[in-house]
Parts: structure tokens; sequence; C-alpha cells
């Protein structure tokens, strides 16, 4: 299976495993499972950190480099197709990344693993995180 991780997921999978549920921690761990990050996630971590609302071990650069560098997990660029996709999207709810992360799962027949309540509202294939 393609998996697509919210920013939540990376980084729960990164500094606090614990907190994912068990489905979403045989997911990451499942040898055939591609694992996925977009460029959407790594501007939000970069945005949240930048104005002081998340903690991170090192500058975002450095600490996405690193864990993609040692993970399985591969980044997923954002395409004119997916920003534009999700202009068909319904206004269930005005988080940018999080919609943009629902566009790259239809367009790229991804699930997307997440906990935000909002997700599972749209056409898109869910894991819980």
């Amino acid at each position: 299976m393609r998996f697509l991780l919210d920013t939540h997921t990376l980084l729960w999978a990164e500094m606090a495993p614990e907190t994912l549920s068990q489905p979403a921690l045989a997911a990451l761990a499942a040898p055939r499972a591609e694992l996925l990050v977009s460029a959407a996630t790594a501007l939000e971590i970069a945005i949240k950190w930048r104005l002081g609302k998340l903690k991170l071990p090192a500058p975002p650069g450095e600490f996405l480099r690193t864990r993609l560098a040692r993970s399985r997990i591969t980044a997923l660029h954002v395409s004119v197709e997916h920003a534009a996709h999700v202009a068909s999207l319904p206004l269930l709810h005005t988080d940018p990344f999080d919609r943009l992360l629902v566009a790259q799962a239809q367009l790229e027949g991804l699930t997307l693993i997440t906990r935000d309540e909002w997700i599972p509202r749209y056409d898109v294939t869910v894991l819980l995180a």
C-alpha cells in the first residue's frame, strides 16, 4: 500500500511513536508499504517552527533531511495539478495544508494517515493515526 503521512503523523512517528495507533504503527513498519511525505508538510513544519508553535530537535531543513535520509519515507512534490485540484474539494474546512494533502491523496491514490477529524469527510481513504 501507499501512504501519505499527515504532518502530525510524521512528527509523532519521529518524536513520539507511542502517540500513534497500532494500525498506523503497523502500516509504517510494513516492509512493502510506500511511505510519502508531502512538500506541503515541510512547508507547514517550517512555518509553525518559525512562528514558535512547533519545537524540533533541529531546524526544519536539517530535521526533515535527517529524518527522511534514515527512514523509508520519500518526498512527494506538489504539482500544479495537485494545487489546482484543491479548488474541486468541498469547503469542509479551510486548512490549506490539509486540503492539499487530500488533493494529493485523491490524485495519487494514497491512503492518508491522519488523526484530523475533518479529513475522513472528504472522498479519501484514511488510516487513523
